[in-house]
């Protein structure tokens, strides 16, 4: 009976991996759920020119979101390291811009949550870059979730595209 030996490369086999991986998705986590309640904030306030349109996209970018979320926080969860995604800690580790209050026209909305997404493009982007010596599978789901946010970006800016 012959044993088949699987070799794994030595970044992935790291006792430090899981810490590594933690430490590029975390920031993650926390951006997609602020982009989460924060899209779900806008949603509720958008008002005038193709509200009816943005206000239903900003639900899918919310879905988007906390789907993504749920996905980066498992995959550190299953490495054996905890989560903090409680919204005080979302909030103070947040790099998402602060949403402005109240109600606010679709072109200010559309604006704002743009600015929402980049920010989080920004940390899903330097994830995948730190991801890339530390753990590719970690990597491929930040790639997936890059391709998301991008479709949403482009969606939700379509709507004032001259």
């Amino acid at each position: 009976m012959s044993t088949k030996q699987i070799t794994v490369p030595a970044a992935q086999g790291d006792l430090h991996r899981p810490s590594g991986v933690a430490q590029y998705l975390t920031p993650v986590v926390h951006d997609l759920v602020a982009l989460a309640v924060n899209g779900k904030q806008a949603h509720w306030h958008v008002r005038g020119e193709n509200f009816i349109g943005v206000h239903e996209y900003l639900d899918t970018v919310v879905s988007n979101a906390q789907n993504a979320a749920d996905t980066v926080a498992e995959r550190i969860v299953a490495l054996g390291l905890p989560i903090d995604a409680r919204i005080g800690t979302v909030a103070a580790r947040t790099t998402t811009p602060e949403l402005s209050d109240g109600f606010q026209q679709s072109k200010v909305t559309v604006r704002e949550v743009v600015a929402q997404i980049d920010a989080t493009l920004a940390t899903v982007y330097a994830a995948v870059k730190g991801l890339d010596d530390i753990d590719l599978v970690s990597q491929d789901v930040v790639i997936a979730i890059a391709q998301e946010l991008d479709k949403d970006r482009w969606f939700l800016s379509s709507h004032f595209a001259e």
